[in-house]
């Protein structure tokens, strides 16, 4: 069976990082290790760890305003190793041409990151079969 975790955070003014208020690609690869803690406290009952990014992609600028929508799914379970993949998403963006509260949400979301790594919690730590 395939677990899947999804995670939906707007993205604030102190996480912009560079000008234009553009925030900065590190921050999808924390959403990205909430996403994986989720999924690993489902399947096996621990935390585990992060081992390793097999792949990422940066594929469109994020903004403060910005609501990301992260996605992740375990693909593989090893004995101790959970291959996944992850997907962040644009589904709410601020419209400053129409006020300073005004926002849409995106008919179509907007990939902004992919990914896709491997997790591990050790035989001890496995709670769940």
């Amino acid at each position: 069976m395939v677990k899947k975790s999804l995670i939906r955070l707007r993205m604030g003014g102190e996480d912009a990082h560079y000008g234009g208020g553009l925030v900065d690609g590190a921050h999808m690869l924390k959403l990205f290790g909430d996403v994986a803690t989720e999924l690993l406290i489902i399947n096996d009952g621990d935390e585990g760890l992060f081992k390793a990014y097999d792949n990422v992609e940066f594929i469109a600028p994020v903004h403060a305003g910005d609501y990301i929508e992260a996605t992740g799914e375990i693909t593989h379970v090893g004995n101790t190793s959970r291959k996944m993949v992850f997907e962040a998403k644009k589904v709410i963006v601020p419209r400053p041409d129409v006020s300073d509260s005004a926002a849409d949400v995106l008919e179509e979301p907007i990939l902004v990151c992919k990914a896709s790594g491997t997790c591990v919690v050790p035989a001890k730590c496995q709670r769940k079969k």
